[in-house]
C-alpha cells in the first residue's frame, strides 16, 4: 500500500500542477514564460510540480475577487450584499427583466 502512495502522490502532484499551469492566463504566470514552466514540470515532476506551485502563478486571496471592496492602504473590507451596490444593482436588473411584479401576485387579480 505504501509503495502505491509513494508512486501516485508525487503523479497526483505533477499532473495537477501541469493542468495548473497550462490552464493559467499567461499575465499571471511568474519568473519563467509558461511554456517553460510546463517543460519543467513534465521534466522533473516533484521539483517541477512544487516549484509551480510555489512561485510559478500570482495567488488570489482565499475570498477571490468580488468579496472585498477596496478599502485605503491596499486591504480590502468585507461588505455584506445588502451594502454592495453592485449586488443591489443587479437585483434590480433581475427585477426588470421579470417584469417588474411580484410573483406571488394573483393574475386575476382576486
Amino acid at each position: 500500500m505504501l509503495r502505491v502512495l509513494m508512486f501516485l502522490v508525487p503523479l497526483a502532484l505533477s499532473v495537477y500542477a501541469f493542468i495548473d499551469c497550462i490552464s493559467t492566463k499567461d499575465e499571471d504566470v511568474r519568473h519563467m514564460p509558461k511554456p517553460l514552466w510546463a517543460i519543467l514540470v513534465l521534466l522533473f515532476p516533484l521539483a517541477g510540480s512544487i516549484s509551480w506551485i510555489i512561485a510559478g502563478k500570482k495567488r488570489q486571496p482565499a475570498g477571490g475577487p468580488g468579496r472585498f471592496q477596496g478599502g485605503g492602504g491596499g486591504r480590502g473590507q468585507w461588505v455584506a450584499p445588502d451594502d454592495n451596490p453592485d449586488f443591489l444593482k443587479s437585483l434590480d436588473e433581475d427585477k426588470g427583466r421579470d417584469g417588474g411584479g411580484d410573483r406571488d401576485e394573483d393574475p386575476k387579480g382576486d
